[in-house]
């Protein structure tokens, strides 16, 4: 598939989705690649890494295996 299509491709689904803080992180990994700058974590985002870290200290951890286990659980439930 080349270029032109997977962009054609990709601005339709655009066009579906309205979940906004979703765009919003699209459109931050789209600023990123064409700036070509480092990416600043906002308070929210230091904030979220801190807590991501005391948790993975404190043993407040799913393995991936467990975390398989309840998608394939909720999944089947719909």
């Amino acid at each position: 598939m080349s270029t032109v299509e997977l962009r054609h491709i990709i601005s339709e689904h655009l066009l579906q989705i309205e979940d906004e803080s979703f765009l919003s992180a699209l459109n931050t990994i789209i600023e990123s690649k064409i700036s070509g700058s480092i990416y600043k974590l906002s308070e929210y985002e230091k904030e979220r890494v801190y807590l991501a870290r005391e948790e993975l200290k404190n043993g407040q951890t799913i393995s991936h295996e467990n975390v398989q286990k309840e998608i394939e659980q909720w999944l089947s439930e719909k």
